[in-house]
């Protein structure tokens, strides 16, 4: 069983990537998407979303990270991945999961599941192009506005050469609106013979246990819930490895606060970082209390070295 920490554009960047892994139970991650249109891309822009390919393709805490790409060309894809790989990356993973307007509208993302052929195609090209130890991936959505299609879509990516399928358990038009159809994971994983994941909706302990239950399926990956609630893979990895487990209180929680916002201060403009952090502290909010009363102080502040005190970060000295 293994647990992945899903790739979420504009909120899972390598600060984040960095914290959340630290708290442990993460067995890989995966970059935010990389928009792949009609050209090769410079280096400059792989590390611009993962910085961590200078580095192992892993995050402080050792946990690997894969690299996602995002596009409908399958030999300008193929040519990227290849790019990608020579810079370092250890897992291809191609996204036709997005279910953003402007990403579909540019026909990325959750809009090719109307593309079974084209899902093949594009597949087949980045594994044929991919140096055969590199594992190649796919996380799809049920589908564009009905799931009729899931299987269909399933097996174009597994016998393009997907090794593995995440399922996103919703359509394009449902978005995120509960529920997630964990039953039509289990239908994707009776179809094809590579190891499914699935995600959605899983934010506690006890929707991981439904989550299994009704989907069969052992390996998840886990996008809000586990934002929200940062301890909740090491949860259900101790479920799993059969240990002890002590939940993650606000005191254990705050200094990995503190960390997110001393990396978001070094690496975003003054005007960018609160933002950043205010966009995860109202995600917290959902699990802890304490994080209700930080956000109200937080929420219309925007000096840097105010917000640094509200978490208990000492404003830097002048030199």
């Amino acid at each position: 069983m293994q647990i992945a920490l899903a790739p979420m554009e504009g909120l899972v960047d390598n600060i984040l990537r960095d914290v959340l892994t630290r708290v442990g139970g993460i067995d890989w991650c995966v970059t935010e998407f990389i928009r792949i249109n009609d050209r090769l891309l410079p280096p400059g822009e792989f590390y611009k979303l993962a910085p961590e390919l200078r580095h192992g393709a892993q995050t402080a805490a050792g946990v690997p990270m894969r690299v996602q790409l995002l596009g409908s060309d399958p030999v300008c894809l193929a040519e990227n991945a290849v790019l990608a790989c020579e810079l370092g990356a250890p897992v291809i993973d191609l996204n036709f999961g997005c279910p953003a307007k402007t990403v579909n509208k540019s026909r990325g993302g959750a809009v090719l599941l109307k593309e079974p052929e084209l899902l093949h195609a594009i597949l087949r090209e980045v594994r044929r192009a991919v140096p055969a130890h590199i594992p190649v991936t796919a996380k799809m959505r049920l589908g564009f506005d009905s799931p009729d299609g899931a299987m269909d879509c399933a097996l174009a990516l597994a016998e393009g050469g997907a090794e593995q399928l995440v399922v996103h358990a919703r359509t394009k038009v449902e978005g995120y609106k509960p529920p997630a159809h964990w039953e039509w994971v289990a239908r994707v994983q009776d179809v094809v013979k590579v190891p499914v994941f699935a995600n959605g909706e899983v934010w506690t302990l006890e929707d991981w246990r439904r989550c299994r239950e009704v989907s069969g399926v052992e390996d998840i990956m886990l996008g809000r819930g586990l934002v929200s609630r940062p301890d909740l893979a090491r949860q259900i990895a101790a479920v799993r490895d059969g240990v002890e487990f002590v939940p993650l209180d606000w005191q254990g929680l705050l200094p990995l606060i503190q960390e997110f916002w001393s990396q978001a201060r070094a690496e975003l403009t003054p005007r960018a970082a609160p933002g950043r952090l205010k966009q995860w502290v109202a995600m917290l909010t959902r699990t802890y209390p304490e994080a209700t009363a930080l956000f109200t102080e937080l929420r219309r502040e925007t000096d840097c070295d105010r917000v640094g005190q509200l978490i208990g970060v000492p404003v830097p000295e002048a030199a």
